[in-house]
């Protein structure tokens, strides 16, 4: 068992001596770590610009996806489950917003993959 092999040398490490001095604060800033906080510009929220090439208007700008995208990366989730999640985020903060689709955000993150960034 690979967890027995060090055993002799485990009464070695001792442990981290150190205290807390205001409890308050180190509570606080504990709740502070699991806060959720989003900023949505005007720019963000308003649609794609009119495209020079031939194909439909895209409804939502490169800056309304990529934020989707980098909570889907930091979060971990899948493309459906960002969909909810942004969804449910929205509705908390009150906002009637039309939310990308899972195949939206299928698409645009291949677009966005290959250009480079």
């Amino acid at each position: 068992m690979p967890f027995k092999q060090n055993v002799t040398g485990r009464h070695r490490i001792g442990k981290m001596k150190f205290k807390v001095a205001n409890w308050r604060e180190y509570e606080a800033g504990l709740r502070r770590r699991g806060s959720l906080t989003l900023w949505m510009t005007a720019e963000a929220l308003s649609q794609a610009p009119r495209r020079a090439s031939r194909g439909g208007r895209q409804r939502y700008s490169d800056l309304a996806i990529e934020p989707i995208l980098t909570l889907r990366m930091v979060f971990g989730l899948r493309l459906r489950q960002t969909e909810g999640f942004l969804a449910s985020a929205l509705q908390l903060m009150g906002l009637d917003i039309a939310v990308p689709d899972h195949t939206t955000l299928s698409r645009r993150a291949r677009t966005r993959r290959s250009s480079g960034r």
